[in-house]
């Protein structure tokens, strides 16, 4: 098969959770650790820092890439879902693995897939473990798929475990409380491994730190141990950090830990997610890497350009002023709103489209009543049809019109929009995925 037919091949073969939702969720690890097994076990072979969370574990996985690979490590980094091309999943270095080695995989692990009959989501785990593991790389970053024990990523031992936060998602499979939640991505904390919590919520705080205590493993709270400071300027990110730990163990202040660094991220909700990457920093330092301030600094001011992030608060277009994001669920549509808020317009066009696995009540409940609304269906099978999200949408007083796909209602928008007026498209990583 070429490359285009070894896509087609997975896409229709093996389930695949983003395209067709829950039942392509396999419920235990059983299959991700036969499939290893017959790659000889690739995931033993490389050193690897494990992400989990709700919120934010991408843009983390992607800064802390970039920190890595620009202090010299051969980095790779592992990340799900991708937006327009499937090997944005699996990069070394910030470079997409190739067409051929995808070719090669599929060809020669084919009759162990018609053997295990995996999910797409386990194979391309499997692709990506034994790619790293042939190409040596020095650290990879492994982000987690969905919720953490029984995820297909949690058969790797790390030297460090990270879960930036916890929020309402993929409910039907993970708990439908933020307790239950909270114990799936808890899995993914090791015996004496060391674990970062991004963001210490009070209600849940004591899962994690039951489970740390159980496994011995060590753990801290990336939001206690940092103060970030932070304005928005010229479409970077400024933030100035103090490290709260120093603080408290050292007496004179000026012994205090102090960075100034620049992020080409610029969505508010860095503010997290970048603590959670200087706690992450400051423990791999104490395990060894050799990671400076100027790593840093060099870095996080170009973590678009080093690792092909897209979709966090990205600004598309600036007449009209057109901004997407990913966020999808609660939580992160809280971060959107805030980041739109902040952003001055004179009205707001919301291209809006949603997956149908999902009780999207909340999320509409929390949407401007003032706004133009551009009702889509992203291009997967789970996509909600706009018939139905406007029909939903209207009972929350949110008023749009129909449109047959996402480009269309994209185009409508900017040309509707007048020069003082701001254009969003989000709802749903799909969408986004159509725009970028």
């Amino acid at each position: 098969m070429d490359y285009a037919e070894t896509l087609q091949y997975l896409y229709t073969q093996l389930p695949m959770f983003t395209r067709v939702g829950s039942s392509a969720y396999k419920e235990d690890l059983t299959n991700t650790i036969e499939l290893c097994k017959r790659l000889d076990n690739p995931q033993d072979k490389f050193k690897s820092v494990h992400i989990a969370g709700t919120n934010g574990k991408g843009s983390t996985s992607h800064m802390l890439a970039a920190v890595l690979q620009t202090a010299g490590y051969k980095t790779g980094l592992y990340t799900s879902p991708h937006l327009r091309d499937f090997r944005e999943r699996v990069r070394i270095n910030g470079e997409m693995i190739s067409e051929q080695q995808v070719i090669d995989f599929v060809a020669d692990h084919q009759k162990d897939f018609e053997t295990i009959s995996p999910s797409f989501f386990e194979m391309t785990v499997g692709l990506a473990f034994d790619i790293f593991a042939k190409e040596k790389v020095d650290i990879a970053v492994i982000e987690v798929g969905l919720g953490g024990r029984l995820d297909s990523t949690n058969i790797i031992t790390p030297l460090l475990s990270v879960i930036t936060n916890i929020g309402w998602d993929h409910m039907n499979i993970l708990g439908d409380t933020l307790q239950l939640i909270a114990g799936e991505k808890a899995g993914i904390i090791k015996h004496s491994v060391p674990v970062i919590i991004g963001e210490y919520q009070p209600d849940i705080a004591n899962i994690f730190l039951q489970k740390a205590a159980k496994e011995e493993a060590d753990i801290s709270f990336a939001s206690d141990d940092f103060e970030v400071k932070l304005k928005v300027e010229s479409e970077k990110l400024k933030v100035k950090s103090r490290d709260l730990i120093d603080l408290q163990i050292q007496s004179n202040s000026s012994q205090l830990t102090t960075y100034n660094l620049q992020l080409d991220l610029t969505g508010s909700y860095q503010l997290k997610n970048i603590k959670t990457v200087l706690s992450a920093v400051k423990q791999l330092r104490e395990q060894g890497f050799v990671i400076t301030d100027e790593h840093l600094q060099i870095a996080l001011r170009q973590v678009k350009t080093l690792t092909g992030l897209h979709g966090r608060w990205e600004v598309l277009s600036i007449d009209p002023l057109t901004i997407c994001d990913t966020g999808h669920n609660p939580e992160g549509i809280q971060e959107v709103l805030k980041n739109i808020t902040a952003t001055p317009y004179q009205h707001l066009h919301f291209v809006i489209g949603m997956v149908n696995d999902k009780d999207i009540s909340k999320v509409l409940s929390m949407l401007p009543t003032d706004a133009t609304y551009y009702f889509c269906k992203p291009d997967i099978p789970r996509g909600l049809e706009a018939e139905s999200l406007k029909h939903q949408a209207e009972s929350f007083g949110l008023v749009g019109e129909i449109y047959p796909n996402v480009k269309a209602a994209y185009q409508s928008a900017q040309k509707n929009a007048q020069k003082d007026d701001l254009v969003f498209v989000g709802g749903s990583t799909f969408v986004v995925a159509e725009v970028v």
